[in-house]
């Protein structure tokens, strides 16, 4: 009987993978547009794409499929959901802090996305758009709109507001972890000011001991390794008395515990005993790394037209025309940064070479200026499309990272460029992922600017395996400024109106990237400075 009950067992999981969940649509309403979203449901439970949600809310994203992780470009904030978990993550875009909310249920991949559970999702997004989010379950519709102006906006997915956790009758009812620049901070939410707990440790394991005191005994459900602790665990010794127990990392010099009079949480912090010493590295790094030249990346050139239109209209001059009114630009409106080009003029550049003038130059920002267009002559494609450099995922980035990359048959020789191929083009993607924070925060900057002043449509942030990404050692990107084989790109990109409004673009979205880049390296800077 057993051997029967495991063969339909087996038979019962074969059956789910081949026939998936059924996907239905529900009904939303975003600012006064109407959308489709497909759903799934279980459990009673309704799940809804978040690529889908993405987009509808106007928001870049990025799915990565061998993590099964899809990051949404929010206003403010980074959102990221895994496939199969119970935990979302939102990053604030100024500081880089992290908040990790636990949701009920479990997310669901389907097809390369994720589908989450709107009802309990609701809420997070509400404080992280600034935005009402609500949803109707009867009716299965999903409205989001601007609060009214007699409501109160929450607008903060704060480290200190767990206004979604519900105050329950425990006196401490809810921990959060964050890994600071000088150590790690853990929060303990109190309903009420409590006897302030003893500590000790031993062996790596930070004990901290209550009397008198309620806990929520789910308080160290799911807690994520963060900074220094690996671990934490609740042991309830009686009905009023317990210990929280933290197993910790190796690297940390001294403990503090107290309260804050304010929220009357109990704050423990656990310090970083090379927090000095690394502070004075990061000090060296912030001289290195001041924001001080940009390089400008024509794409072709000389021997190589690029892309060419059927009328005639070839790459390698709307390129260079691009390149140099943006340095000009440049030149005029940042007058700290200075210019670096890999050409100025019509003349073949090698693709290692262009990686390797950026790198001389010490350059802080790669910007590789180029046109697209289709085999076939199909003029129905066209837009606007930045690239970051990751293998391809597409069938569209692969062909267009192939067309990129054929420059190299014009080279003395193209064999250098036999290495970087499958498993080794992905290592050296992983090499560079050190700086894809901030290609990522351009490439959202400029897809915004570009969005608001330019003439040409935008297809959105797109990654596929660029070689002349490949050689530069710093944040860089690809933009395909748009479609030679499409008559209205063409006409718009030929233009000097047309150039220089994508310069301009370029431009915006610079200064306001260097601002953000800025702050970041000044806040490292008041760190070694004690203020």
């Amino acid at each position: 009987m057993k051997f029967y009950k495991i063969i339909f067992l087996i038979f019962f999981s074969i059956i789910i993978e081949i026939y998936p969940q059924k996907i239905l649509k529900i009904s939303a309403e975003i600012d006064g547009k109407n959308f489709t979203l497909s759903c799934v449901t279980k459990n009673g439970n309704i799940f809804v794409s978040s690529s889908q949600l993405a987009k509808a809310i106007s928001s870049n994203y990025y799915y990565n499929p061998e993590t099964k992780k899809i990051e949404i470009k929010l206003p403010d904030y980074n959102l990221k959901i895994t496939a199969n978990s119970y935990f979302v993550v939102f990053t604030k875009k100024s500081d880089n802090s992290q908040l990790i909310y636990q949701l009920p249920v479990q997310t669901i991949l389907i097809n390369d996305d994720i589908y989450v559970p709107i009802v309990f999702l609701k809420d997070y997004l509400s404080d992280a758009i600034n935005k009402k989010v609500e949803f109707n379950s009867k009716t299965k519709t999903l409205i989001i709109k601007s609060s009214d102006s007699n409501e109160k906006s929450n607008n903060n997915l704060d480290a200190n507001n767990y206004s979604r956790f519900n105050k329950t009758r425990y006196d401490i009812y809810a921990l959060s972890i964050e890994d600071k620049i000088n150590g790690t901070l853990i929060r303990l939410k109190s309903n009420k000011k409590i006897i302030l707990p003893r500590h000790s440790i031993h062996d790596n394991i930070l004990y901290v001991f209550f009397t008198n005191t309620t806990i929520n005994p789910e308080l160290t459900k799911n807690v994520l390794p963060v900074g220094f602790v690996k671990q934490c665990n609740l042991v309830l010794t009686s009905s009023r008395s317990s210990q929280l127990e933290f197993n910790l990392n190796e690297g940390y010099s001294s403990i503090e515990i107290f309260q804050d009079e304010n929220t009357n949480d109990i704050i423990l912090t656990i310090h970083d005993k090379n927090f000095k010493e690394r502070i004075k590295r990061s000090n060296d790094n912030v001289n290195k790394w001041q924001f001080d030249v940009v390089v400008i990346d024509p794409g072709h050139g000389g021997k190589d037209p690029g892309a060419i239109s059927l009328n005639g209209t070839k790459e390698k001059d709307i390129n260079l025309g691009i390149a140099l009114k943006l340095g000009k630009l440049i030149e005029e409106n940042l007058p700290s940064v200075r210019v670096v080009y890999t050409r100025k003029t019509d003349e073949f550049v090698e693709l290692y070479k262009r990686g390797k003038i950026a790198n001389s130059a010490n350059g802080k920002l790669f910007i590789s200026i180029h046109c697209n267009s289709t085999p076939q002559r199909n003029i129905s494609s066209r837009g606007f499309e930045v690239y970051l450099l990751r293998p391809g995922r597409t069938k569209e980035a692969i062909a267009i990272a192939e067309f990129e990359n054929s420059v190299i048959k014009y080279e003395d020789n193209p064999e250098r460029y036999q290495q970087l191929t499958d498993e080794n083009f992905i290592l050296v993607t992983m090499a560079h992922s050190q700086y894809m924070r901030y290609s990522e925060r351009f490439s959202d900057l400029l897809n915004q600017e570009w969005e608001k002043n330019v003439g040409i449509p935008s297809n959105g942030i797109k990654q596929a395996g660029f070689y002349v990404l490949v050689g530069a050692s710093m944040p860089s990107v690809l933009i395909e400024t748009g479609y030679l084989s499409n008559p209205k790109d063409e006409a718009y990109l030929k233009s000097f109106k047309g150039q220089l409004e994508i310069a301009k673009a370029i431009l915006k979205a610079l200064i306001k990237y260097k601002e953000l880049y800025d702050k970041e390296m000044e806040v490292l800077s008041k760190s070694d400075s004690g203020e």
